[in-house]
């Protein structure tokens, strides 16, 4: 690369007014300079690299209909009347190929790609740079991250292997190189640059590069280099209404996919930290109504049962503002480092209750434990009749009876206040409220009675606040809700 160094000594050459006027250029420049300027040729870096990268093929085996039947549906009605024209044999099974690309991580024969190139395949090939193939077996794989790791034995041949770099000191509009197979055209190099971090598209813990360097079908798996030559990303999706490249590709970040793939190798599959909340943003209303001065942190809007936030003693309504020592921006934030804090540590959590800041210890559970014993999302919330007009929310409140409860089927609600009608254009409306959710909480106060919420809208008066928070039962969990008082 070009050395753009400046020499400060050059400046000791001219009278003081000229030394000032030319060092403060020189910083200028070295500041500029500081930025990686464009490579005169990616060449040296790809004949490096190359050899690393390899191509997958998958064989999957799936069942074709006969084209003289129709497919309906399973459970369809036509699907049993057509089934009796069926002859033996008719439907026929046929092997599906896929093609992906992956990259080795150790001589030994670890092979990293994606999940969904390899998922459900009854036969992996892997394919090096110089055609030799190998039989993979798989040797764990997740689906939250579409990450795979694959193992062949290597025998007598010496594999190129490549280490990760830190995704975190990718910068938007550094170059980046990516090597894959697309369209079954190994050894495919490409070239951009960062176009954004930290993009998220469909789970909470994404955590994508985003590229224009060309990616296309094939490439999947395949490994995005920085210009170090260290994996920074594994390329794994692209936006595309054309099936083509269109300059918006997605990698998975390499400080993700590194410790997945550690966790893969270790144990055959992921044990995430696991705290045991639901959680949600905080708005600015919401903010307000628990006197924080700006919307950050995580609303905790329900603590599982016996799981290990609920264990440290954290509650409803309670906001949890740091991690680990690590600061808690935002909601999406929370998930990924809890995912990444390994199981069993006790770590401090920082939270705000009761308009100050308190500190509980935590001792964290396995995620895909919780998810084998279906304790994910779990709300733990455990029956007169009177009613009560909330002109300054704008809905009606009703105490639990035999009648709301069979009426909006709350059979597993044992306290609360029922919305039975919402006023248009009230504050209640605009935040998404109907008839049939139920009040649980106001603030972090259960709400047994109609005496609760009105005591709530007077203290909340009295305090000169804006809005009240309440927790609202809705059809799957619960969810705070800030409503502005009229």
């Amino acid at each position: 690369m070009i050395d753009n160094c400046i020499k400060l000594n050059k400046c000791l050459f001219f009278n003081i007014s000229r030394l000032i006027i030319s060092c403060f250029i020189s910083f200028s420049l070295i500041a500029v300079a500081s930025a990686k300027t464009a490579p005169n040729s990616f060449a040296d870096l790809a004949e490096k690299l190359s050899p690393s990268v390899v191509n997958i093929s998958t064989t999957t085996i799936i069942e074709q209909r006969s084209k003289e039947m129709p497919s309906f549906p399973p459970g369809s009605p036509f699907e049993d009347f057509f089934k009796q024209f069926e002859k033996p044999g008719q439907n026929k099974k046929r092997k599906a190929q896929a093609l992906g690309s992956g990259f080795i991580i150790d001589k030994a024969g670890y092979v990293i790609t994606n999940n969904h190139v390899i998922d459900n395949a009854e036969k992996i090939m892997v394919t090096l740079y110089d055609d030799t193939s190998f039989e993979a077996t798989v040797v764990g794989k997740d689906p939250k991250t579409d990450l795979a790791l694959l193992k062949i034995i290597p025998k007598k041949v010496i594999l190129t292997e490549v280490s990760f770099g830190n995704s975190d000191k990718l910068r938007v509009g550094d170059w980046v190189m990516a090597i894959g197979n697309p369209f079954g055209f190994g050894g495919t190099v490409t070239a951009g640059i960062v176009s954004a971090r930290g993009r998220g598209l469909s789970g909470p813990y994404d955590d994508y590069i985003q590229t224009d360097a060309s990616i296309n079908k094939g490439n999947s798996g395949g490994p995005l280099f920085d210009m170090d030559g260290k994996v920074v990303g594994i390329n794994t999706a692209i936006f595309s209404q054309s099936g083509g490249s269109v300059g918006i590709g997605f990698a998975v970040s390499s400080n993700l996919a590194k410790q997945v793939t550690d966790q893969l190798k270790t144990y055959g599959r992921t044990k995430r930290g696991w705290l045991g909340v639901l959680i949600q943003q905080i708005s600015k209303e919401i903010a307000e109504s628990l006197g924080m001065e700006s919307p950050k942190g995580a609303l905790v809007s329900s603590a599982t049962e016996d799981g290990p936030a609920f264990k440290a003693g954290v509650k409803s309504g309670d906001v949890i503002l740091k991690f680990n020592n690590i600061d808690i921006s935002d909601m999406k934030k929370l998930p990924k480092v809890v995912a990444g804090t390994p199981v069993g540590k006790s770590v401090p959590l920082v939270i705000w209750r009761a308009g100050k800041k308190i500190t509980l210890n935590v001792v964290l559970g396995e995620l895909e434990l919780a998810e084998k014993d279906n304790l994910i999302g779990l709300n733990n919330n455990k029956v007169t009749g009177k009613s009560k007009t909330f002109d300054k929310l704008g809905f009606v409140g009703e105490e639990l009876s035999d009648t709301n409860i069979n009426k909006y089927k709350l059979n597993d609600i044992k306290s609360g206040i029922v919305i039975t009608s919402v006023k248009p254009e009230s504050s209640a409306e605009k935040a998404g409220l109907i008839a049939g959710m139920v009040i649980v909480r106001v603030g972090q106060i259960e709400v047994k009675s109609l005496k609760v919420i009105d005591d709530a809208i007077k203290n909340a008066v009295k305090q000169s606040r804006k809005a009240i928070l309440l927790l609202v039962k809705i059809e799957k969990g619960t969810r705070f809700v800030a409503l502005e008082i009229k």
